[in-house]
């Protein structure tokens, strides 16, 4: 006999959290193996985008309070990780929801049919609007548009007829029953039979997703990641640092400051999308349009060919930087000047700005005034004499000095010269309009484990970096628990537009400590000492650090260090 016994709303979320945790196995191995959208991902980027700036700053604060506290590792790969997180676990939510609604209207209907019908519109709907997301956002799918649209459609009409299909299995059971031989007693086994069916359907969607999690991880990088420009990229070991400007200057750095130059792979990435976009070298183009008497479309060999070839050692820094962040780094920088640009496009005179718009869908607008007055405004295509990283803005990014990163597109593709100035991406979110930098310092070390001994006793040295853009750093200064401010010394630096090192040689006491340090910039002036956070124009503010010296007995008697 066939009874109808509704599946309740908590069996369809259940039922919803199996079937997406498989669906987004097999679009991920999809994605690596074909180049097709990830969707969750998309999904993320498209909302992220979508939200008001002051709900999105929010968001990102408490993102960043999170990985700080727990001491999740440097920020910008932390947040990152966290990102795509929250986008599989969005993307999961959202699957559960939209089984939940679809269970609960099933169970609203009165039809006892069999029918996959609900599920196949359930499917084909879901998907649509999926896909209408992917083609806004995706900036990583390889594969042609047409097999992403059939791919996405099928995966989520089969997503929609399989939870179809076990509500049908789930609702429409023939009910069975067996006496008991103690009692004589009828009994029915169907909720044994559901509980069987269930754990099947568990089973099934559990080997679908990690079999489907496996062979991605398997194979690793997805089509196209990682293009380089072939023979135009030029020698280098990336992060060397080999051959810097100051090579000659003796001050060493005290033992745990952070590189002065920055490992590439360690540069600190911020840029709006869970993943960055996959760029082909060989069709790439620089398309530039609007008030010019020379419209051109460029290709990345052009770049290196008709322009002079330009290298600057160059710090940059992020605007939501927090007081001793980690989202400040410096590398080399190679391209061409903004300037050699502006002749071979020849602005009208109408023309007031640029409009400079990334793979990423990222716009930024700079005017052609501060263009002119400053001839260090560049183009960059190499960081470290070898080809931009994906990740980092392949195949072009603009460099504008005394500017937050926020104000410098990367995955550059069209530049528009126009009249009128208008709002970037962040600006329009609520950040500064400028976003000059502000002047910072850091005490990056206290090498209490490094402590050195002279004819007077022992120094302890401390050490860090300080930053002004490219007004540069005249003097950096120490204080000792709130003490007088005393002079540190100053490495060069790798150029003006460069952080600076310094250095501090305490001498030794006793007990604990707060050291804290403030900087000038070229001009002479104090940085400002007002604690400020990072919306909208940059943090602000003194940095320091607390440190407990060891006793003089153990510096004097230290423990001899163990055999073997």
């Amino acid at each position: 006999m066939e009874t109808i016994k509704r599946p309740s709303l908590w069996l369809g979320a259940l039922i919803g959290a199996l079937l997406t945790l498989a669906l987004t196995s097999i679009l991920f191995l999809a994605d690596m193996v074909a180049g097709l959208p990830f969707i969750p991902f998309d999904v993320f980027d498209f909302v992220s985008r979508n939200l008001p700036g002051p709900l999105l700053t929010f968001g990102i604060d408490v993102m960043v309070d999170t990985i700080i506290a727990m001491n999740m590792g440097e920020v910008s790969t932390a947040a990152k990780t966290a990102e795509q997180l929250m986008g599989l676990g969005g993307f999961l939510v959202l699957g559960i929801v939209v089984n939940v609604l679809f269970y609960g209207a099933l169970n609203r209907g009165k039809t006892r049919a069999r029918s996959l019908n609900p599920g196949l519109i359930l499917g084909l709907g879901f998907g649509a609007l999926m896909m209408l997301i992917s083609l806004q956002v995706n900036l990583t799918a390889t594969a042609a548009m047409v097999a992403q649209v059939i791919w996405v459609l099928l995966s989520f009409v089969v997503w929609g007829a399989a939870a179809n299909w076990i509500y049908n299995n789930l609702a429409h059971a023939e009910a069975k029953t067996k006496t008991d031989p103690e009692t004589g007693e009828t009994i029915s086994v169907e909720a044994l039979d559901r509980r069987q069916f269930l754990v099947r359907i568990g089973g099934a969607s559990a080997a679908l997703t990690v079999a489907g999690a496996g062979l991605a991880a398997f194979i690793g990088n997805r089509p196209g990641e990682g293009q380089v420009v072939g023979d135009l990229a030029a020698a280098g070991d990336a992060g060397s640092g080999d051959g810097l400007p100051n090579i000659q200057d003796n001050l060493a750095p005290a033992p745990g400051t952070r590189p002065e130059y920055t490992p590439l792979d360690d540069h600190y990435r911020i840029d709006i999308s869970s993943r960055p976009p996959v760029i082909d070298s060989g069709e790439w183009r620089l398309d530039v349009t609007g008030l010019v008497d020379n419209p051109v479309s460029l290709s990345l060999g052009d770049l290196y060919d008709q322009f002079e070839r330009v290298d600057r050692f160059v710090t940059l820094s992020c605007i939501s930087n927090r007081i001793g962040g980690s989202l400040i780094s410096t590398t080399k920088w190679s391209g061409f000047r903004m300037n050699d640009f502006l002749d071979l496009v020849q602005p009208h005179d109408d023309a007031v700005a640029l409009k400079i718009t990334g793979a990423d869908g990222f716009d930024e607008y700079v005017m052609l005034d501060v263009i002119r007055a400053d001839d260090r405004i560049m183009f960059a295509y190499e960081w470290d004499d070898q080809p931009l990283k994906q990740k980092h803005g392949f195949p072009l990014r603009i460099y504008i000095p005394d500017r937050y990163g926020m104000k410098q597109p990367k995955w550059i593709e069209a530049i528009e010269f126009v009249d009128t100035w208008q709002e970037g991406y962040w600006v329009r979110r609520g950040w500064s309009v400028e976003a000059m930098v502000n002047t910072t310092s850091v005490v990056d070390a206290i090498a209490a484990d490094a402590i050195l001994k002279d004819d007077d006793g022992y120094v302890v040295p401390i050490g860090g970096i300080a930053y002004a853009g490219a007004k540069q750093i005249s003097s950096v200064e120490v204080s000792v628990n709130d003490g007088d401010w005393q002079e540190a010394r100053i490495r060069q630096p790798l150029s003006e537009l460069t952080w600076v090192i310094w250095r501090f040689d305490w001498r030794f006491q006793e007990g604990e400590y707060r050291f804290a340090v403030r900087a000038y910039d070229g001009d002479g002036n104090l940085q400002s000492l007002e604690q400020r956070g990072t919306r909208p124009d940059g943090a602000t503010g003194v940095h320091s650090k607390k440190e407990n010296m060891p006793s003089l007995a153990d510096l004097e008697n230290p423990e001899p260090e163990a055999e073997g």
